[in-house]
């Protein structure tokens, strides 16, 4: 299950309004287990991970163990539920991690096996599966996407200067991960802000995947972006949403429609006047967005956490001091252990990454 969770990782942030679910088949002869069959979920949501594991295992499949991350699927759409195509192979065993809180599975998978007469072994690993599929399980139980919040900060506790645009803070190594980590989220959601201060590309330029950067998200209430950002004019390869009150500037608005870019209509908050954050997350859940990697300066931070709507947060402390001219970060390393769980911690060169998890109720 341990192998079948590490594969499951090669698709996350690729699979659409699907988690990116892995199923390895194996069987034992005599001589020892050995996978004859291995499946992700495909690039776009479709096929699942389970046929393509049973169409490589073949004949192999008959009388194997199936190790699934998530429960097999149940529902018919374009193709018949997974859990019907374990038993059609002649699986005689699925071992399965995650559950499915999707009304349309949410044991069902799991009843399809039984009565056809497989053993089943439910929730092995399933909290590590469940690290792969956080996102999909997130949308489905609070109807609105997972939220990474990601901050970079120097090591007096600054996230830039002001008047100075982007501020190098971490190194090389640090800055690869940042990458990386905008390849597994459906979103990199900023404020305008940042974009007008830094005009960011806000994609993924490592070598090989700038294909998987994700959509950005910008916070854009009056309308102040304009044709020259990056974002815009890379808006036709990299999906862009604005995210904008309905009486923004209507002729920028349609300048900016013009060169690719789409919107998200907002409603303001009636204590702030500003975009209210819990509604404008349901309606990228309704577009099929499952994680947002939060990636913006110290105003938007500060508004999901205040609204507590921080799923996770990663703190990536860099070795430089900025001064007392920066610009002070919403919540530092000691107040984030307070506030959250710490689930994991790497050195990168020079530089500290701690990542965080909201406690459980």
């Amino acid at each position: 299950m341990a192998a079948a969770i590490r594969y499951a990782m090669r698709h996350v942030g690729q699979t659409a309004t699907n988690p990116s679910v892995a199923t390895l088949i194996v069987r034992d002869d005599g001589e020892g287990p050995r996978i004859v069959g291995r499946g992700v979920t495909a690039i776009g949501g479709r096929p699942h991970a389970e046929p393509v594991a049973l169409a490589e295992a073949g004949a192999l499949a008959e009388g194997a163990t199936a190790y699934v991350t998530l429960e097999p699927c149940a529902h018919h759409g374009r193709t018949p539920p997974c859990g019907e195509a374990l038993v059609a192979a002649g699986i005689a065993r699925v071992v399965s991690a995650a559950a499915d809180p999707d009304p349309r599975v949410d044991g069902k998978g799991h009843a399809i096996l039984e009565a056809a007469g497989l053993a089943v072994t439910r929730r092995l690993m399933a909290g590590e599966a469940a690290e792969t599929v956080s996102g999909y399980l997130n949308r489905h139980r609070e109807k609105r996407p997972e939220v990474t919040l990601k901050l970079a900060l120097s090591a007096d506790g600054k996230l830039g200067s002001k008047g100075r645009g982007q501020v190098k803070i971490t190194g090389p190594i640090a800055n690869a991960q940042t990458h990386l980590a905008r390849t597994r989220h459906d979103a990199i959601l900023v404020g305008a802000g940042t974009v007008l201060a830094d005009n960011p590309r806000l994609d993924c330029r490592l070598p090989g995947l700038a294909g998987r950067s994700p959509t950005r998200v910008v916070l854009d209430p009056r309308l102040r972006t304009t044709a020259e950002m990056a974002i815009v004019r890379t808006a036709r390869e990299t999906p862009t949403l604005i995210a904008t009150f309905a009486d923004a500037d209507p002729h920028r608005r349609a300048a900016l429609a013009a060169a690719g870019v789409g919107y998200v209509a907002c409603e303001a908050d009636p204590r702030t006047g500003r975009i209210a954050l819990p509604e404008l997350l349901e309606d990228l859940a309704a577009r099929g967005m499952s994680s947002v990697l939060v990636e913006g300066g110290a105003e938007t931070a500060a508004a999901f956490l205040d609204e507590n709507l921080v799923d996770r947060l990663v703190l990536l402390r860099g070795e430089a001091d900025i001064g007392d001219d920066g610009i002070a970060s919403p919540i530092d390393v000691a107040a984030a252990r307070r506030r959250f769980r710490l689930i994991r911690e790497y050195r990168f060169g020079g530089d500290h990454s701690f990542e965080f998890a909201r406690r459980e109720a």
